[in-house]
């Protein structure tokens, strides 16, 4: 038989409780991965040495040194640090790679017993579940803010150089994003890193780069090789809406409109033009643009790749070979 304890401030007990299991949750959450969230100082080389470059936070990969951050945070040429712990434990760290166009960026500290977070699959997150954003802004104590996912499925405007693509499946939460808190950790209730920090989108509004398949890809590409290859097919577009016949023969509702097509691309060479509908790419469905940037890896490059469009209500199968992006 439970009993109930006295409230003297005359909260329904239920809600005491609720309250109760949240801060058990959060505080959780936030010893585990304290000690895994490094503050950064970044610097760049200047004329009377290294001068400071900005600041931000950033997640530790594994136990030898690698650390996961923010591209933004560490953009530049030359670019160098510190990172602080809050054990009291400092690092000097170097670029291994960064990605603009996902946001995200591989540093290597001079350290050998770290304590890497656990990564978890942002995939699985349900709008309305909570999530732990902690970041290391001034190295001592981390900094902890609590709230749900608001939305899935965001897209977030990417530029590296001439290149411009969407950074897809952005998870928007409500957990208030301090300064210096690019490049930290947005966690599950489990206590598995599902996101990295990048953003504040407005008031009440942050936004982090999810970890699932496709970003474990690109931090391994980092970690490897210290950069990434994509594949460039040459189009712009846009989601469109499939016609009622096309609907019912593909089993989807919409696909991508080609608006544009670059001279001299690879879609150029394989005929496609502007108004082609693509609804297959290399025997995939294409419902959106994120469909053609997923599939656009570098194992693409150089390979033939066959295309289905919809020109005129006529289906039509093309092959084109893509080529390295180049920022």
């Amino acid at each position: 038989m439970s009993t109930v304890t006295a409230n003297p401030e005359g909260i329904d007990p239920r809600e005491a409780e609720a309250l109760d299991a949240y801060s058990r949750i959060v505080v959780s959450v936030a010893e585990r991965l304290a000690g895994s969230v490094a503050n950064l100082r970044v610097t760049r080389r200047g004329r009377g040495g290294r001068v400071p470059a900005g600041a931000g936070s950033g997640v530790v990969l594994t136990p030898d040194g690698f650390l996961l951050t923010s591209a933004h945070v560490v953009a530049g040429p030359g670019r160098q640090g510190k990172a602080a712990f809050t054990d009291g434990r400092e690092f000097g760290f170097d670029v291994v790679g960064t990605d603009a166009l996902s946001d995200l960026a591989v540093l290597r500290a001079e350290a050998t017993d770290l304590v890497p977070a656990s990564l978890g699959d942002a995939d699985a997150l349900k709008v309305g579940q909570l999530v732990v954003a902690i970041g290391n802004p001034h190295g001592f104590a981390g900094s902890v803010t609590a709230g749900v996912v608001s939305a899935l499925g965001r897209s977030l405007p990417a530029r590296a150089g001439r290149a411009v693509r969407f950074i897809d499946n952005v998870i928007q939460t409500d957990a208030a994003l301090n300064p210096g808190n690019s490049g930290g950790a947005l966690v599950a209730s489990a206590g598995q890193v599902v996101g990295v920090n990048t953003a504040v989108a407005g008031v009440g509004l942050g936004l982090a780069v999810p970890i699932n398949a496709a970003t474990r890809r690109i931090v391994g590409q980092l970690m490897s090789d210290g950069r990434v290859r994509r594949a460039y097919v040459g189009i712009a577009g846009g989601p469109r809406p499939l016609p009622p016949a096309a609907r019912v023969r593909y089993g989807r509702t919409t696909a991508v409109e080609v608006v544009e097509v670059a001279d001299g691309s690879p879609a150029e060479r394989a005929g496609l033009r502007a108004e082609d509908l693509i609804v297959e790419l290399d025997g995939e469905p294409v419902t959106g643009v994120g469909d053609v940037q997923r599939l656009m890896v570098g194992e693409r490059i150089g390979t033939l790749v066959p295309i289905t469009v919809l020109r005129s209500g006529r289906e039509l199968r093309m092959e084109l070979v893509p080529k390295e992006l180049e920022a």
